[in-house]
């Protein structure tokens, strides 16, 4: 595809709930989503005149921003193993009887989502926008069965935790 700006934009319009949802599962504050969105647009437009019509945008726009993104934890998880701040929680300790709780389910179940291994919060997330798995496996690279595995296993995980979390 031609790198046409106009056709890019329309592009990213039609599926910008993809780059959103993504970056909210691997950013937790505002500011590095931010970050994350545009690290991802600036991939997605190097990328564009690379795009194979063979495969759906949906699909290719996934790809590059699960990639992006899980680069991105790559890097914060170094930069911040590098400089380890005394964390803030030390400061502010809570009465172990008082639970620190989201204010809604969704918001429980992205806090776990993104407790998950990176290619764990990729599968899930796909799954959770209804991709089958035969597309799950053409965005992550791997075989159905591996993805319906995983998948399962990662379902299980988040059963036992809103279990304990609703107790």
């Amino acid at each position: 595809m031609e790198r046409n700006a106009r056709t890019f934009l329309d592009v990213v319009d039609s599926h910008k709930g993809i780059i959103y949802k993504i970056s909210a599962a691997y950013c937790r504050n505002e500011p590095d989503r931010k970050d994350l969105v545009q690290e991802i647009l600036l991939q997605l437009w190097l990328s564009f005149h690379k795009y194979n019509a063979q495969f759906a945008l949906s699909t290719w726009i996934y790809r590059i921003a699960l990639n992006v993104s899980i680069s991105h934890l790559r890097t914060e998880y170094r930069r911040k193993r590098i400089n380890q701040d005394l964390p803030a929680d030390l400061l502010n300790l809570k009465d172990e009887e008082e639970p620190l709780q989201p204010e809604s389910d969704t918001e429980f179940l992205f806090a776990c989502i993104r407790q998950l291994k990176a290619i764990d919060r990729a599968l899930i997330l796909l799954y959770l926008e209804g991709k089958s798995q035969q597309e799950i496996a053409e965005i992550i690279g791997t075989t159905p069965t591996n993805v319906s595995t995983r998948v399962f296993r990662i379902k299980q995980q988040l059963k036992q935790k809103f279990s304990n979390h609703t107790k």
